[in-house]
C-alpha cells in the first residue's frame, strides 16, 4: 500500500473517532521515545495520580527520581481550562490553528504514525472538550486522545524546553513561528516612522 494511501487511511480513521463516543477510543499509554530508548507510562496510572495524588508504577519512580511532589503533579494534570467547543473547533481549522497543531505534532503524535499527528491532536482536543463540557485538562486530553499509544519525542520536547524557560516563553515560542509563516516571506517591511 503506497505511503500516501496509508496516510489518508490513518487520517480517515482518526477523523471517524470524532463520531464515536470520546471514551470509545482513548490513549492507554504515553510512550517516551529517544532513539532506541522507549518507556511507557499507562494513562490509567496518570489518571490515578490526578484523582488521588498517589503515584504508582513507572510514574512513581520518575517522580521519586526527579524529586517532584506527586500532589503538585496531580494538580497540573487535572487543572482545567474553560474553552468553548465551537470556537476551538473553528480555530483549530484555521491556518493559525493548523500551524500550532503542526508544531505540537512534532513532539506528540501517535506511536509509529507521526504523519497523522495533526488530526490526532485535533481529535484529542475536541473529544476532551465534548467529554468534559468544554473544559480542557492534560488528563482529559490523554483520556480522549484517539489512539492507543501516544508517542512523546524526548529530543523534540527537550529542544522546546531549552528554548522556553517559562510558560510565557513557551506560548510565545508556539505563537511566533506560525505567525511568521502567515505574515509571508517578505521580511523587508519597515516600521512606520
Amino acid at each position: 500500500m503506497p505511503a500516501h494511501t496509508r496516510q489518508r487511511l490513518g487520517a480517515a480513521v482518526l477523523s471517524l473517532s470524532l463520531l464515536s463516543s470520546p471514551s470509545a477510543i482513548a490513549a492507554e499509554n504515553v510512550v517516551f521515545v529517544s532513539g532506541a530508548f522507549r518507556r511507557s507510562i499507562a494513562v490509567a496510572d496518570l489518571s490515578n495520580l490526578a484523582e488521588t495524588g498517589e503515584a504508582r508504577g513507572l510514574i512513581a519512580d520518575v517522580l521519586a527520581f526527579s524529586k517532584q511532589d506527586s500532589q503538585k503533579v496531580a494538580k497540573v494534570l487535572k487543572a482545567e481550562l474553560s474553552v468553548p467547543l465551537l470556537l476551538t473547533s473553528r480555530l483549530l481549522s484555521t491556518r493559525l490553528g493548523e500551524a500550532v497543531l503542526a508544531r505540537v505534532a512534532q513532539i506528540i503524535y501517535p506511536l509509529y504514525a507521526k504523519r497523522v499527528g495533526v488530526p490526532a491532536l485535533r481529535a484529542g482536543v475536541i473529544n476532551a472538550l465534548v467529554a468534559s463540557d468544554s473544559k480542557l485538562s492534560a488528563i482529559g486530553f490523554l483520556e480522549a486522545y484517539p489512539v492507543d499509544e501516544m508517542e512523546v519525542s524526548l529530543p523534540a520536547l527537550l529542544a522546546v524546553m531549552r528554548k522556553a524557560q517559562s510558560i510565557q516563553q513557551l506560548i510565545q515560542f508556539f505563537m511566533d513561528s506560525p505567525l511568521d509563516g502567515l505574515r509571508g516571506s517578505d521580511t523587508s517591511t519597515k516600521p512606520a516612522s
